[in-house]
């Protein structure tokens, strides 16, 4: 009796609840999957389908060889490639010398750093775009990547130097007292070590630039605009193609599934570096 009163107990203090937080996380991605394989009787109709009697493909189809989908998907993974590598080279090494190193004004870098990253990125959106147009970067993918670099790098600069304050300094020392110089036992003891670590914010640079939108409507025209922007041109006055809409948004979300697929043990290291200590 009193087994089955825990069951019950469990049951609804712990199953139930995570039911409801799964269903409530996962519907929306489950109607947009649904919408976007309706064909045009159902998706329009007076009578709501909760899945489609006769489903199609036509919204995928339509989406690239119509709409040409291929060409923001190719500019969203160049511009979020590329932030990546940059973001990730300058705040690894940024962090390094912000835990290894003493020197003046440190601690104001560090402040300025954090400081950035409490205002809202559309207060540069003006002095960004009259930077690119002087420079004549504007419209390019290159001026994207300047941009989430101003709110990319001190981010992660913060993410890097707690992961690296965790790591002992006489790690490289035992290096460089068997010969090496710094720079060699950075790489060759540090960055291994590190990796996970460097992945986990690596995702977190690239599914910022991957959905971004703000920066992107400004400094993008027909030929380098990215998803966001593409998909947003789906919305017009007069009503919204939900079809094509849903279904750039499923094409959208499976890169990024795919990374997390292949990256998920070393992001849950990286994400849990530095918890436990011995």
């Amino acid at each position: 009796m009193r087994k089955s009163k825990l069951k019950r107990r469990r049951i609804f203090s712990l199953y139930v609840p995570i039911t409801t937080i799964l269903l409530f996380l996962l519907f929306p991605f489950y109607w947009t999957f649904v919408t976007s394989i309706k064909p045009e009787l159902e998706l329009y109709g007076p009578t709501v389908t909760y899945w489609p009697q006769n489903f199609t493909m036509e919204s995928y189809r339509s989406l690239f060889s119509e709409f040409e989908f291929l060409k923001p998907m190719f500019n969203s993974f160049l511009v979020a490639t590329i932030t990546t590598f940059v973001t990730l080279f300058v705040s690894t090494l940024a962090a390094y010398s912000f835990t290894r190193f003493e020197f003046v004004g440190k601690r104001i870098l560090m402040g300025l750093f954090l400081t950035n990253n409490m205002f809202p990125n559309v207060l540069l959106l003006i002095p960004l775009y009259s930077i690119m147009r002087n420079a004549n970067l504007l419209y390019t993918p290159l001026s994207l990547v300047i941009a989430y670099a101003t709110f990319t790098i001190p981010f992660s600069v913060w993410m890097l130097t707690g992961y690296l304050k965790d790591l002992p300094s006489s790690l490289e020392e035992a290096a460089m007292i068997d010969g090496a110089n710094r720079a060699v036992a950075f790489i060759r003891i540090i960055l291994p070590v590190l990796t996970p670590s460097i992945i986990a914010t690596g995702v977190y640079i690239f599914i910022q630039s991957w959905n971004e939108y703000t920066f992107a409507v400004l400094f993008t025209n027909e030929d380098s605009r990215t998803i966001p922007v593409a998909l947003k041109n789906l919305i017009g006055q007069l009503g919204v193609q939900w079809d094509l809409l849903t279904a750039g948004g499923i094409i959208t979300i499976i890169p990024v599934c795919i990374m997390f697929f292949f990256a998920q043990k070393k992001l849950i290291e990286g994400m849990t570096s530095g918890s436990v200590k011995g």
